[in-house]
């Protein structure tokens, strides 16, 4: 499920995530149903308002949806609740679980990414062993996370894709006016949160951002 898990990872353009609140109004169970129709291969729940049991009844659903479509599914830190649902993996910060700690806990078949803002962060992360792919951001400013680090430029995404052991998303105010930088830095995979979820037609902007990377990557 991991090496299957990975392959998504690795063939997909935009990665994913929810953001309810951005949703104008739509459900994540509403979005992630359009984002399936688009093609999406990989998606990451990230949802910080709601409560446990909230959570756990969306992600149950949203299981059950990407399983029958194939689609990788991935869980923003909570750790217990990729394990109830049995999503496909975790994605976990900086400030979050060690990473030796959540690979002892979702054993050696579950995918685990792993938010870097640095270099040193991109370094301990190759050396642990346990993580299969990182996020590389914020690219640019971003309002769709509190608390988010400083952007970081694109000299760190040259540096993932030239440098750097382990694939990578880049993340972090990234929109169709400057996904041709991003692409032109070396990024394959690149997560897209409010352009995609705010969007009117959630399936025509998927597609126009993915023009947009065939054409620029």
């Amino acid at each position: 499920m991991r090496s299957l898990g990975m392959e998504n990872f690795k063939k997909t353009k935009i990665y994913a995530l929810t953001d309810e609140a951005l949703s104008k109004g739509r459900s994540n169970l509403e979005v992630v149903d359009q984002l399936i129709q688009a093609g999406i291969t990989f998606l990451q729940y990230r949802e910080k308002e709601k409560t446990a049991r909230e959570m756990y009844e969306q992600c149950t659903a949203i299981r059950k949806m990407t399983r029958a479509a194939n689609v990788t599914f991935v869980i923003d830190d909570f750790v217990d609740l990729a394990l109830a649902v049995d999503a496909d993996g975790v994605h976990i910060g900086q400030d979050d679980l060690p990473v030796q700690s959540v690979r002892k806990l979702i054993g050696p078949d579950k995918i685990l990414g792993l938010s870097t803002h640095c270099l040193a962060q991109l370094h301990l992360a190759e050396k642990s062993g346990f993580v299969d792919y990182i996020g590389v951001g914020p690219v640019f400013a971003t309002q769709t996370k509190k608390n988010v680090s400083a952007p970081v430029g694109l000299d760190f995404v040259k540096y993932a894709a030239t440098q750097g052991k382990l694939p990578f998303v880049a993340i972090g105010g990234i929109k169709e006016h400057n996904i041709a930088e991003v692409c032109g830095a070396g990024a394959q995979t690149m997560a897209v949160v409010s352009a995609i979820v705010g969007a009117e037609d959630i399936g025509a902007k998927v597609k126009s951002l993915q023009s947009l990377m065939n054409i620029s990557c």
